[in-house]
């Protein structure tokens, strides 16, 4: 018996279908237009099944949402003839009652880092940086030159110069603490692409450079990324408070931004104010953030 959100879903799957598949000309999948003869819009159910390598029977039953058994694989060859976006296809796993796929970026976006750019100018004169999914640094912000040292010459893998940069373990007085927390995040992220090279290639790396990355990592604890409060010894300010955020965009599933944040009642605020003034700047043992 078809359980009440199936009972919704099913209409919502039906109207997804056949809208997707009257998008498609016939010309676009490779097929005989039919001239004038042709009546209906995009593909007809017959054309999709055959294309996408499924029976006619079947995927009659899928658009009309009859209780049938479906497969990721099956709804990914029926989602290539539709031409789905990834957001459309994991739209289409979610009505059919499967976990959806991760998101990817589609190609026309993975250029297009300006706006998260403006963003973390925007969030001057706080430190924000991005990274990447294996915790590779995109861009980061002046304030993030400024308070945790962050600059062209270091390893730009934030797990690896979390345990290897010099200047960022001086001004973290709770570094050990926060180091468990981190290697936890790390794997979290892991597992979310449990046979990425990319990943066990930041992690290898990580072992060879670090005996305490070691220890940790082998403790197997997963935390997920979220938010991390920190204590900076400044040599110019003091010490700083500040929590750190990992916010994700969905139009780019494949970076992190992460904003830090001044604890309130801490004087943290007016203490980068300063940091990134003129005055401050000229102070400063790091050049700015390219």
């Amino acid at each position: 018996m078809a359980t009440p959100t199936a009972h919704h879903r099913r209409p919502e799957l039906r109207e997804f279908l056949m809208s997707r598949r009257a998008r498609i000309t016939p010309t676009e999948a490779g097929l005989p237009d039919g001239g004038a003869r042709r009546r209906t819009p995009g593909l007809r159910r017959e054309e999709v099944a055959v294309l996408a390598g499924v029976g006619v029977s079947w995927y009659q039953w899928l658009e009309q949402g009859r209780d049938i058994t479906v497969s990721g694989h099956v709804l990914d060859a029926v989602g290539r003839v539709l031409k789905l976006t990834s957001a459309e296809r994991r739209h289409l796993y979610v009505l059919a009652g499967l976990n959806p796929p991760a998101l990817e970026v589609a190609p026309g976006e993975r250029g297009r880092c300006d706006g998260l750019r403006r963003l973390i100018e925007a969030w001057m004169p706080f430190p924000a940086h991005i990274m990447d999914r294996y915790w590779n640094t995109v861009m980061y912000n002046d304030a993030a030159s400024l308070v945790f040292g962050m600059r062209p010459e270091i390893t730009q893998n934030c797990l690896i110069a979390f345990f290897t940069d010099p200047i960022y373990r001086s001004r973290s007085p709770h570094w050990a603490e926060i180091a468990r927390v981190v290697v936890a995040q790390f794997r979290a992220a892991c597992s979310e692409s449990p046979h990425d090279e990319g990943f066990r290639a930041v992690v290898e790396e990580a072992r060879e450079l670090s005996p305490e990355f070691v220890e940790l990592w082998e403790r197997g604890d997963v935390l997920p990324g979220g938010q991390v409060e920190k204590q900076i010894e400044h040599p110019m300010t003091g010490t700083l408070h500040v929590e750190s955020t990992q916010l994700r965009v969905p139009a780019r599933p494949d970076l992190a931004i992460v904003l830090h944040t001044p604890l309130p009642g801490t004087g943290t605020a007016e203490k980068l104010e300063w940091l990134t003034s003129p005055e401050g700047r000229r102070g400063s043992m790091f050049p700015l953030a390219g």
